[in-house]
């Protein structure tokens, strides 16, 4: 009998942050209460990307017409409105569509990833990405010519680069740290693998 109230005080008093291990012996963070889930984050940054992507692209195809040119840094920075049948950059014009299904393989896949995710930089990358996709898909499926071959809205010009947008820009960053995040060892659950440890347990 005391051996029993004994094992029961234990479980009691044990070390709440105390966490399951996995195979590896590292510490289960999905299984344990304290996990951080970085979902929420995500959704942020995702949000927050589309609402300005939109409200920029609203504001320049009502202000101003295609190819018109508005100075804002001299030999440096213009506005430039024009109409993207391609990916970013202009690259790829003619396959709006592929495009567009792309984009929507992209969303579903960062949308299932989020439930899962404990990092971060993690979080923050693929709300980038998240946000970038979805403001140049409602282009592609809102914007004329008709859905799938619409039109993306670009405006932002620097001098010797291709005419781009917010969503663009989220795109190009999100990838960039993406590749960053990968190769200095972080992992979507929070984990990190350090590039000296060859068994890979971080």
């Amino acid at each position: 009998m005391r051996d029993v109230q004994a094992a029961g005080e234990s479980a009691l008093t044990a070390d709440p942050d105390e966490r399951p291990e996995d195979e590896t012996g590292r510490p289960d963070e999905a299984a344990g209460t304290g996990a951080r889930r970085t979902w929420p984050l995500l959704a942020v940054v995702a949000v927050v990307l589309f609402a300005a992507d939109l409200a920029t692209k609203t504001w320049v195809a009502r202000d101003y017409a295609d190819q018109h040119i508005s100075t804002v840094i001299p030999h440096v920075l213009d506005i430039r409105l024009t109409r993207n049948a391609g990916a970013a950059f202009g690259l790829g014009a003619g396959a709006t569509a592929v495009f567009s299904v792309v984009a929507v393989a992209v969303i579903v896949i960062i949308v299932r990833t989020a439930s899962r995710l404990r990092s971060v930089g993690w979080a923050v990358c693929l709300g980038l990405l998240l946000g970038g996709a979805v403001g140049n898909l409602g282009d592609r499926l809102f914007r004329s010519p008709g859905v799938l071959r619409g039109r993306v809205v670009d405006w932002i010009h620097l001098h010797h680069w291709p005419v781009f947008n917010l969503a663009d820009s989220g795109i190009v960053v999100g990838g960039i740290l993406a590749v960053l995040l990968a190769l200095w060892g972080f992992g979507l659950d929070g984990s990190r693998t350090h590039p000296d440890d060859p068994s890979g347990t971080g």
